[in-house]
């Protein structure tokens, strides 16, 4: 269980756009859904929320392979839909989008082109077990990702990887993970923090001058039925993770106590969070189950941080 010195801060997330009734599916099923869902038929399952400079907000649908963009006015479009079931999405500086996919790997959208290219599909000739998530640093030199599969307390060999998008270099930083989902990495480079969802506890790894990881310890712990699916971090260190089946944010300061719950207004099945600019402002969050997206003020509860 999390540590508290104090009840923490609550409020709800309000709904900032739900997805147009036209876009939601209708009678199909999918691979995904059956592996994950227990074979129900869905709508959409959206996911990996990430702005680009415009204030575009962009988000995958996993079951149905597609990405869509949000304008600032709210209205949705779909940009490519493909073969694949897209999770953990980041924009780069040139417009292109990084995208964590399950069955094809690490991939990337031109916006010129617009097609999805391949950048690793496979390490060392062999299959990843399903790609979640994953992180871009400041300077868009690394890329840290998640490989989750089916992975949990009864089979602890998911990995996190780092690859340089210079380079082509691939190192695995873990490999005994039992589900790792979301992650981040502080500015300086030196902590890697890991939503492990089967563990119900996010990870915390101080990082090396070599870029390996040491002395990894739970973070925090939490409950549930599933566990910790997305994080993030703001501007001062705090903590985001999204609790893909307890509906809330929970936020947690520097040194691991809770000072914060963001409540879901749409659904429980909150996945995934991004911050709206760089100033942290404003959290946007992805109820996946209705496919919602939620919005909850920072700056408001900045008084009560300090």
């Amino acid at each position: 269980m999390f540590y508290l010195s104090e009840e923490p801060q609550r409020c709800d997330a309000q709904v900032w756009s739900a997805m147009s009734d036209h876009l939601r599916m209708r009678d199909t099923d999918s691979d995904w859904a059956r592996a994950n869902k227990g074979g129900a038929q869905l709508h959409s399952f959206i996911e990996g929320p990430a702005m680009d400079g415009q204030g575009n907000l962009y988000v995958t649908d996993i079951p149905y392979g597609r990405i869509f963009r949000v304008s600032a006015q709210k209205e949705w479009e779909l940009i490519v839909q493909y073969d694949g079931e897209p999770n953990g999405l980041k924009v780069l500086r040139d417009g292109s989008l990084l995208i964590a996919d399950y069955r094809r790997g690490l991939l990337r959208w031109d916006p010129v082109a617009k097609v999805i290219e391949p950048l690793l599909a496979r390490r060392n000739a062999q299959s990843f077990k399903g790609l979640n998530d994953l992180y871009v640093t400041r300077d868009e030199s690394l890329v840290y990702f998640t490989d989750q599969g089916q992975t949990g307390l009864h089979d602890p060999t998911g990995s996190v990887y780092r690859y340089c998008l210079k380079t082509g270099r691939l190192d695995c930083l873990m490999n005994n993970v039992p589900s790792p989902n979301g992650l981040v990495v502080d500015e300086e480079k030196s902590v890697l923090f890991v939503a492990v969802t089967r563990d119900n506890a996010v990870w915390r790894a101080p990082l090396l001058a070599d870029g390996s990881v040491s002395k990894a310890g739970r973070f925090c712990a939490l409950f549930g039925t599933s566990g910790p699916d997305g994080v993030a971090l703001d501007h001062r260190g705090r903590l985001y993770v999204a609790h893909a089946s307890l509906g809330c944010v929970f936020v947690f300061e520097t040194n691991g106590e809770c000072c914060r719950i963001i409540r879901s207004v749409a659904g429980s099945t909150v996945t995934n969070l991004c911050f709206t600019n760089e100033r942290c402002e404003t959290l946007l969050i992805t109820e996946s189950a209705t496919g919602t997206v939620l919005e909850a003020p920072v700056t408001l509860a900045e008084d009560n941080f300090q």
